[in-house]
């Protein structure tokens, strides 16, 4: 699979390349891979494999907080990086190194149910911190209802990438870096021209909209 380990270089436990070979191999295969598929990506036994996290459903659950987890350091050091005044398109440059998270995320999206319920809640959760930590670190501008719009925000960015893949789909699944690559250079310009330069030329339809729900019509009565 043309995709790279997702841990830092110092985490080479056992348990650690079990995980990551998961993530990976769940990334490019969806969650109905099986548990010998990942053991022999990680050069260990499936017994060795259940022997570390008890089921395949907990190997999951591990892989689930270790790409969130991830997701939330690699938001923060983008947001660090631009109230510094560095260059945000040094992680554009090292796509590759995202393309099992991304993937991941998608066959999360794709599997449904209760699991990726709570994936995704988690996500929000998620959004909300480093949102804040952006407006506060003079990176974003405030909102009147931080909540709604980190859930905005997370909401159309997943929903963006599951339609990308679904209405056209990468020839070679296994292939993560080069459909997140192509995913990543059509999006990237009009996303932020709509974060920095906004699309409305004027903002009466704020203004009609602010009016409205502090005073909105009644109906007729009758």
């Amino acid at each position: 699979m043309n995709v790279r380990s997702s841990s830092a270089p110092d985490d080479l436990t056992t348990r650690a390349r079990i995980r990551d070979a998961a993530v990976a191999r769940f990334a490019a295969e969806g969650f109905g891979a099986p548990v010998r598929a990942v053991a022999a990506d990680a050069g260990v036994s499936p017994a060795l494999v259940i022997h570390h996290f008890g089921s395949k459903e907990r190997l999951r659950h591990e892989c689930d907080q270790h790409v969130l987890a991830l997701i939330r350091a690699a938001k923060n050091e983008n947001i660090g990086r631009a109230a510094e005044g560095k260059s945000f398109f040094e992680a554009f440059a090292t796509v590759e190194r995202h393309a099992p998270l991304v993937g991941y995320l998608l066959r999360s999206l794709q599997a449904g149910g209760t699991v990726a319920r709570s994936f995704v809640d988690q996500m929000l959760t998620d959004s909300e911190q480093y949102t804040a930590a952006a407006v506060e670190a003079g990176v974003a501008r405030p909102s009147r209802d931080e909540r709604a719009r980190a859930r905005y925000l997370t909401l159309s960015a997943l929903g963006a990438l599951l339609l990308s893949v679904t209405l056209d789909p990468p020839a070679d699944p296994a292939d993560l870096t080069a459909y997140v690559r192509r995913f990543f250079t059509e999006s990237y310009l009009p996303m932020i021209e709509l974060y920095t330069e906004g699309f409305l030329a004027d903002r009466r339809m704020l203004d009609d909209y602010l009016l409205y729900v502090s005073d909105p019509p009644r109906g007729e009565e009758s």
